[in-house]
């Protein structure tokens, strides 16, 4: 279970990304997490991590609190956070067998990181994930000759063999054509079905969000504004989330 208690986070010149957010997730959710961009999606995603550092708040999942672990522990609890981003962030010169593997690299000794020497084991199961998303034909391919959405169904597989708990997927079809994004959603939905892995994805269109989430939240200019079912967001909530000028699609 996680759980975000006041969370805030300012940046510098007093920019307030998270304003005393707070709300937890069950163990095998699909979460949305909706608003305009600069609502504090991405940051609320990436201060789950510790990605972006938390001003004040806490994030307590399973039991631990994220906010106050040392740089040791830290690691250990991203070992089981999985995480999908808008712009796939692969190292596109390297083979996407190389890039899947990265999701290995808190798990082996960080020397043995640094020559890209993996056990066979690791291997297997990166070859095993990009099985899952169809994808297998592309293993020694470089990374930079992939389509878009293959790209992130890469991203994909490296956070799943990571073995996770927890995927954080920071607008992963932002980039792509409806069509794409609905099959990016697919994966996304079986591994949260078949793997019971708790998912948070942030997303701009309603539709997906109806098509995928079994809950949903809203955030603008950093606060809460909405926290429930998907299909409670009539008009009138659509516009306090979006604003008054906003037109509803899907």
């Amino acid at each position: 279970m996680l759980e975000i208690k006041n969370l805030t986070k300012e940046y510098e010149a007093g920019v307030q990304a998270l304003d005393n957010v707070s709300f937890s997730v069950e163990q095998g959710e699909f979460l949305a997490v909706i608003g305009l961009s600069g609502s504090g999606k991405s940051t609320l995603l990436r201060c789950i991590n510790r990605l972006v550092e938390p001003t004040e708040g806490q994030i307590i999942w399973n039991g631990v609190d994220v906010t106050s672990a040392n740089q040791s522990e830290l690691r250990l609890i991203r070992r089981k956070i999985g995480m999908v981003f808008q712009h796939f962030n692969l190292v596109e010169r390297s083979q996407v067998i190389t890039n899947v593997l990265s999701g290995r690299l808190g798990y082996i000794n960080p020397a043995l990181s640094l020559i890209n020497r993996f056990p066979e084991s690791d291997t297997e199961a990166a070859l095993k994930q990009l099985e899952r998303v169809e994808i297998t034909d592309q293993a020694y391919k470089r990374a930079d000759e992939l389509s878009g959405g293959q790209q992130q169904r890469v991203g994909i597989a490296r956070a799943m063999v990571q073995e996770p708990e927890m995927i954080l997927a920071d607008e992963p079809v932002a980039s792509l054509d409806p069509v794409l994004a609905h099959s990016i959603m697919q994966y996304l939905e079986k591994i949260n079905q078949e793997d019971g892995v708790t998912v948070l994805c942030s997303l701009h269109f309603l539709d997906l969000v109806h098509r995928y989430a079994d809950r949903a939240i809203a955030l603008n200019e950093g606060k809460l504004m909405f926290d429930g079912s998907p299909q409670a967001i009539d008009d009138e909530k659509f516009k306090e989330i979006y604003g008054k000028e906003a037109e509803r699609v899907g």
